[in-house]
C-alpha cells in the first residue's frame, strides 16, 4: 500500500531532519506518495503566506502529514505558531498530542496526552487601553465537556493498552473552575474503566517527579498549556529534546493526522549537519503506527534505540538507522 504523505520540512533544521526520517521509512519498506508543501518563516518572508484555507481543504485527501519544524528569527513571535501551527491543529480536529518518553536506561517508559485544541491556546482573551499605562491584557482557557472528555477517554484507552495506570495533571486548587472540569470529568470516566488505576498529580508537583522519579508514570493526560510545557521537559530528562517525538491525532480519523519532532527549527545549526534526526525518525515511526504498518513502525524504533546510531552528523545517524531496518 502507498501512503500519501504532505511533507512539511519547514524551516531551519527541519527540511534536514525530514530527509532523514523519509530515508528511514523508504529503507523500511514503506511506500509514500509524498507531496510537498512549501510553509513557515521563510515562505511567510517571500511573500506573506501562513497557511491558506485552500491547502487545508488539500489535506483532507492525504492519509497524513509529516513536518520538520517551523519558525525563523525574522518572523514575529507567535504568528507562524498560530497561523499555522494551532490554525492546522484547530482545522483538522486534531486534539490529541501524543508524546511518548523512552529512555531504558533511567527507567523511563511513559506517554503525555495532552489536550491540544483548547485551554490557553483557543485564543479566548483581549487587550483594553491598549499601549497605554493603563493597559489590560487577557488570556482565558477554554475547556468543554466534550473536548476534555474526549481526550480523557482517549487516554484511559492507551492506558489500557499499556500498564493499566493514568495520572491526571492539573492545578486543581488554584484553576478551581476549569481544574473542577477536569477532575470531575476524569473521575467519571474512571468509573467505566475498573482495571485502570489513576492518580492526581498538581502540575508543579509532576516537574519534581519527572526529574526524580519519572518510573512513577505510565500515561499522563493534561490540558494544552501544561502538556506544552511538560513534554519539554520529559524529552530533556529522557535523553535529549532530540529524541522527543509527537502526533498530533484525530483518533476519528475524519481528517489527517500530522506527526513532528517536538524541537524547534533551531536556524543557528542549520544545514551544518549537525541536527540530531531520531525525534524526526521516531514521529515518522509513531506515523507509519497509526497508517497501519506497525511491523515497520517498531523496527524503527528499536533501530533508534540501538547504541550502534549513536554517532555523530545528521546523515550519519540517518544513515546508520536506514542500515538496521532495512
Amino acid at each position: 500500500m502507498t501512503h500519501r504523505i504532505g511533507i512539511i520540512g519547514g524551516d531551519g533544521i527541519g527540511p534536514d531532519v525530514i530527509a532523514e526520517g523519509l530515508k528511514v521509512i523508504g529503507a523500511a519498506g514503506v511506500e509514500l506518495e509524498a507531496v510537498d508543501y512549501d510553509l513557515g518563516g521563510a515562505r511567510y518572508g517571500r511573500d506573506g503566506t501562513v497557511l491558506p484555507d485552500e491547502v487545508i481543504e488539500e489535506w483532507r485527501s492525504l492519509d497524513a502529514l509529516y513536518l520538520g519544524a517551523v519558525g525563523t528569527p525574522e518572523v514575529p513571535p507567535g504568528l507562524i505558531e498560530r497561523g499555522l501551527l494551532l490554525k492546522m491543529r484547530f482545522a483538522l480536529d486534531l486534539y490529541v498530542n501524543l508524546r511518548p518518553f523512552v529512555y531504558p536506561a533511567g527507567g523511563i517508559d511513559f506517554r503525555v496526552v495532552r489536550e491540544n485544541t483548547e485551554g490557553a491556546y483557543a485564543g479566548e482573551g483581549g487587550f483594553l487601553r491598549r499601549g497605554t499605562p493603563h493597559e489590560i491584557a487577557t488570556q482565558g482557557s477554554v475547556n468543554t465537556r466534550h473536548g476534555v472528555e474526549r481526550v480523557i477517554r482517549y487516554s484511559f484507552d492507551l492506558a489500557m493498552a499499556s500498564r493499566r495506570h493514568l495520572t491526571l495533571v492539573h492545578k486543581t486548587n488554584v484553576l478551581t473552575f476549569s481544574g473542577d472540569l477536569w477532575d470531575r470529568t476524569f473521575n467519571e470516566v474512571a468509573a467505566e474503566y475498573p482495571d485502570v488505576e489513576t492518580a492526581y498529580n498538581h502540575v508543579d508537583a509532576a516537574c519534581i517527579y519527572f526529574v526524580q522519579s519519572p518510573e512513577r508514570y505510565d500515561v499522563i493526560v493534561t490540558d494544552n498549556l501544561f502538556g506544552d510545557i511538560l513534554t519539554d521537559l520529559g524529552g530533556a530528562v529522557s535523553g535529549g529534546i532530540g529524541l522527543a517525538s509527537s502526533a498530533n491525532l484525530n483518533p476519528e480519523r475524519t481528517g489527517p493526522s500530522m506527526f513532528e519532532p517536538v524541537h524547534g527549527s533551531a536556524p543557528d545549526i542549520a544545514g551544518q549537519g549537525l541536527a540530531n534526526p531520531k525525534a524526526a525518525i521516531l514521529s515518522g515511526a509513531m506515523m507509519l503506527d497509526f497508517l497501519g504498518e506497525s511491523e515497520a513502525a517498531a523496527s524503527i524504533q528499536r533501530a533508534c534505540a540501538d547504541p550502534t546510531t549513536d554517532v555523530e552528523g545528521t546523515t550519519a545517524i540517518g544513515d546508520a538507522v536506514a542500515a538496521l531496518v532495512s
